[in-house]
């Protein structure tokens, strides 16, 4: 697999590598579903969402600058625009508001396709609960029909992210 390079050095080249992220996440993603290990493939379908709203995030860079202001001292003494941190990270805790933002460019799905992922990864670390305390999720049927819905989601958006970028 390549290396990631930073959204500020190359955002091309960055954008492309977390395609290809988000699309092998996703085929895990699917292998752990079909093997019933439904908290692996939970969090490998947000992790290939994390990907794949990173790789839509840095194509619209430019309007997220307007919201992620600033500058971020990264632990090498590199300064990076706080808009490139966020691309380049995509923290959970930023999720819901970069999808939010990207709302108006990439649709409502985008939308409900990061709180499945928000939902899944809560799923991974917590497991069903019937009571919906600490899971979301009461039964694995809930869980299979995220998964697939993130995955055709998510490959779905890279299509027509690079379509968009080819044309």
């Amino acid at each position: 697999m390549e290396s990631i390079t930073h959204p500020w050095k190359d955002l091309n080249k960055y954008m492309e590598v977390r395609v290809k992220e988000a699309l092998y996440e996703f085929e895990l993603a699917e292998r752990f579903l079909e093997n019933g290990l439904y908290r692996n493939a939970a969090g490998k379908a947000f992790q290939g969402w994390k990907a794949t709203l990173a790789a839509l995030a840095a194509n619209s860079r430019n309007e997220l600058a307007s919201e992620f202001k600033g500058i971020v001292r990264l632990r090498e003494r590199i300064k990076v625009e706080a808009v490139d941190f966020i691309v380049a990270i995509m923290p959970t805790t930023r999720m819901k508001k970069v999808a939010a933002l990207l709302r108006s460019k990439y649709g409502d799905e985008v939308v409900l396709l990061t709180e499945l992922a928000l939902d899944l990864h809560e799923f991974q670390y917590n497991g069903l609960d019937p009571e919906g305390v600490l899971s979301r999720y009461s039964d694995l049927d809930m869980v299979k029909q995220d998964i697939v819905s993130i995955i055709e989601g998510g490959r779905k958006l890279l299509a027509s992210l690079t379509n968009m970028r080819q044309s």
